[in-house]
């Protein structure tokens, strides 16, 4: 088990579970993201002992190595491409404009929704009562 420290913001102080031989934290992000979390590496710093233990085969130096050591070989312009015997003609997409004012796709979130107990407010509505008010 290893506590979170304080943080200025006041966060923290939170209580996570580890267990080095599942690969198992329970914040979550070990599992998720297949590397190491903070705490791992923490828990390690303290320990003495080496992260690299904890990372997955496939972000090893010698993985990246055998991953590039292949021959590359670049595209050439256009000028060195063979010819086609058939052309090749691009139509644009037949769309319609459609009228009025487009859509948004905004998801609706919680401040879009009004309490149905209190009535719409509008600047409008609020300055003719205040003249109102005024007159009398």
């Amino acid at each position: 088990m290893i506590k979170s420290p304080i943080r200025v913001s006041g966060t923290g102080n939170n209580v996570y579970t580890l267990r080095l031989n599942n690969k198992f934290c329970s914040c979550g992000k070990w599992q998720t993201y297949t590397l190491p979390c903070s705490h791992v590496l923490a828990i390690c710093r303290e320990n003495g002992s080496r992260t690299d233990a904890y990372v997955p085969e496939i972000y090893s130096r010698q993985t990246y190595k055998t991953t590039y050591q292949a021959n590359f070989h670049p595209v050439l312009s256009e000028n060195f491409w063979r010819d086609v015997p058939f052309n090749l003609t691009f139509y644009p997409p037949n769309v319609k404009k459609e009228r009025g004012r487009k859509q948004g796709n905004r998801f609706q979130g919680e401040m879009d929704y009004r309490n149905p107990d209190f009535p719409p407010r509008c600047a409008l509505l609020l300055q003719i009562t205040c003249d109102e008010m005024v007159k009398m």
